[in-house]
């Protein structure tokens, strides 16, 4: 038999032992410090997404808005008949300033 072959003592064995849980806290901090990242990476994704919602949400808020404001409202399109009358002579008033102006 080699040195090798040869079964371990119980001074190697205890280092082998403890090399095995240095190895394995080692590892266990490495997944802990990548879940860890990965998490925080998550939260920074939803944060992102959340922020652009309300930015969305925001334009959208702002354009329908805008549209609303850009639309005639049926005030403007069903005008009284009396109103109607004070436009039509006011208009027939203009014509004939501008009209008296030239002759």
């Amino acid at each position: 038999m080699t040195p090798d072959d040869a079964p371990l003592n119980e001074e190697e064995r205890a280092e082998l032992e403890r090399l095995r849980a240095e190895k394995a806290a080692q590892q266990k901090a490495a997944r802990a410090a990548q879940e860890r990242a990965e998490l925080e990476r998550l939260k920074a994704n939803k944060l992102r997404s959340k922020q652009e919602a309300a930015a969305i949400a925001h334009e959208q808020e702002q354009r329908e808005r805008g549209r609303k404001l850009m639309q005639p409202d049926e005030d403007d399109l069903k005008m009284p008949v009396g109103q109607k009358i004070v436009l039509a002579a006011l208009a027939v008033l203009v014509v004939a300033v501008i009209a008296s102006m030239f002759m």
